[in-house]
């Protein structure tokens, strides 16, 4: 990750954090149907169970990764993204391990995700994978679904 790019904490009054956000949303919307869909709104990654981070470049936000209180010592991996542009740089897999130092730190025990299982989302299953996830049943409040690849990491 090139020295211009700075991993901080979100704050929602930045515009451009919520159109990062949105744009999410809307890349999404057509890989599953909308029981399929898991992601995370702005107002459900305000609340005080999340801890959103995003990744800056200048003044943009060019990716966002999130961690979600499932219960002590488990929480979710939710709303990674990278800019479409400057995917494949790393810039994910340095998020990640911010990501997973955080929880550690904090006392957390396991971190789980759930993606999808479409070609749209075979990168991210393979950073997770390489990172140490590896494929367990549904978590949470999850279901089994086809359009669903769950995974999970415990230290």
């Amino acid at each position: 990750m090139a020295a211009t790019h700075v991993i901080e904490r979100a704050d929602f009054d930045d515009t451009g954090l919520t159109g990062f956000l949105e744009a999410h949303l809307s890349d999404i919307a057509p890989t599953a149907p909308a029981t399929s869909r898991h992601a995370l709104n702005i107002a459900e990654l305000m609340d005080s169970s999340v801890r959103l981070w995003v990744v800056r470049q200048g003044s943009d936000v060019v990716a966002t990764g999130a961690l979600a209180l499932l219960e002590p010592g488990h929480e979710e991996l939710k709303s990674m993204r990278t800019a479409p542009e400057l995917r494949g740089q790393g810039i994910a897999r340095l998020l990640l391990e911010h990501l997973l130092l955080d929880a550690k730190m904090r006392g957390v025990a396991r971190v789980s995700l759930e993606t999808g299982s479409m070609d749209f989302f075979e990168p991210a299953r393979r950073l997770y994978l390489s990172s140490g996830f590896v494929p367990c049943g549904p978590f949470g409040c999850y279901e089994k679904d086809p359009n669903s690849v769950f995974m999970t990491l415990a230290w």
